[in-house]
């Protein structure tokens, strides 16, 4: 396998793990995603393994692990703010006099 081909591979995997990761959270925006329950936590922990296996083999085992888990951890935290921007703006509360 090409590095460069298991590189983004590995890279697609982990953002598709943490995109199923935060599916599952109770902060995730996007309700289509929250009501799917818990096949996302499965998911999530599969394609976190595969992601792993596939940074290991180009990278070794400590720079691989390093690697899945830094781009996990990227993607983890980039999907809240991600959520926020592209959830539609709630509607304003009426005024309490």
């Amino acid at each position: 396998m090409d590095a460069a081909f298991a590189s983004v591979a590995a890279t697609a995997t982990s953002i598709l793990s943490a995109l199923s990761a935060y599916g599952r959270s109770p902060h995730c925006h996007w309700m289509r995603w929250r009501r799917s329950g818990l096949a996302h936590g499965w998911i999530a922990a599969a394609l976190a393994l595969v992601a792993l296996a596939l940074w290991i083999v180009p990278l070794g085992v400590g720079a691989g692990a390093c690697a899945w888990l830094g781009t996990w951890m990227l993607a983890a935290m980039l999907l809240p703010y991600l959520g926020a921007w592209t959830k539609a703006p709630l509607p304003a509360a009426p005024e309490r006099r």
